[in-house]
């Protein structure tokens, strides 16, 4: 049992809420899942720049000299911004491809995501302790997708908290349990993606990245992951421009949607969009099995 949440901004209006709207959402899911508790938000993107966002358990000893060490990798252009056990480094975006390989070399670092918009921050804790951490509730943007895990069947890791990225600008949160994944992975592994852990929804988010970058959309994406994954999966995930949702054939994980001119909203549980703004006269609803949910700016 896990508690997931997502936020499509309809209006700009509130994007300066995004972060404290986001947050008070995935707390409110918290016995849902206290093991691991993480958010991607989607800010607007900076002309020519990209982000990646990199985790470590030694951040005293590693980021003072991080920007130093990647300068090169760079051309002098990243920047690194600290926040807790994260920090995000900004950077030209035609230099993310050798930055990324500088970052592969040092140890004690992981990368949690990297886009031209996203920024990921996930750790072991209890969802109000993870969203104090890295200071959620200010930070802006579009929209953004969030999770609160309660570990079956991986160990309890800053790596095997939610949300996965495995492709620029996109991640994916995920309630329930693949029983393929194992065959999947290595299916994926030959088309040369690769991975950080043995959680099922790490190979889940994969198959989408190597979907889309077979030609397809985010939708077509969804749509082929009813034919190919087994078990039980309501998935919320998030790309550059947009927001999606699907649940599998059977949909036994419970999930709600509101939208209303302001915003999309997406919980586990109804409790989760009750103290959003207009959710009175929202359009509530439960979304259908095997149906794909896209919204897109």
């Amino acid at each position: 049992m896990c508690g997931i949440v997502g936020l499509f901004l309809k209006d700009r209006g509130l994007e300066p809420q995004l972060g404290a709207l986001l947050s008070g959402m995935l707390v409110t899911m918290t016995d849902r899942g206290p093991d691991s508790a993480g958010i991607a938000i989607y800010g607007t993107p900076e002309a020519g720049r990209a982000k990646i966002t990199v985790q470590s358990a030694e951040p005293g000893a590693v980021f003072p000299g991080l920007q130093a060490e990647l300068a090169e990798a760079s051309g002098g252009s990243a920047t690194v911004a600290v926040k807790s056990t994260h920090a995000v480094i900004s950077l030209d975006a035609d230099k993310v491809a050798p930055v990324r390989a500088a970052l592969a070399a040092m140890p004690g670092l992981k990368v949690m995501g990297a886009g031209e918009a996203v920024e990921i921050f996930k750790e072991v804790g209890l969802p109000k302790d993870v969203i104090a951490r890295f200071e959620i509730a200010k930070m802006t943007g579009s929209h953004g997708i969030g999770h609160t895990r309660m570990a079956t069947e991986s160990a309890v890791t800053t790596m095997g908290a939610h949300p996965f990225s495995t492709g620029a600008d996109q991640c994916l949160v995920h309630n329930g349990s693949l029983s393929n994944h194992n065959g999947l992975r290595r299916v994926l592994r030959q088309k040369g993606m690769t991975f950080e852990t043995e959680n099922d929804t790490e190979v889940a988010a994969a198959y989408l990245t190597a979907e889309m970058a077979g030609g397809k959309n985010l939708g077509q994406a969804l749509e082929g992951a009813l034919d190919d994954l087994d078990g039980f999966f309501t998935f919320v995930v998030g790309t550059k421009s947009g927001f999606g949702v699907v649940r599998d054939p059977i949909a036994c994980k419970p999930a709600v949607m509101a939208e209303t001119d302001q915003y999309v909203a997406f919980g586990s549980e109804y409790r989760a969009l009750a103290n959003l703004p207009g959710i009175e006269t929202a359009r509530v609803w439960e979304p259908e099995p095997a149906t794909v949910y896209f919204w897109e700016h």
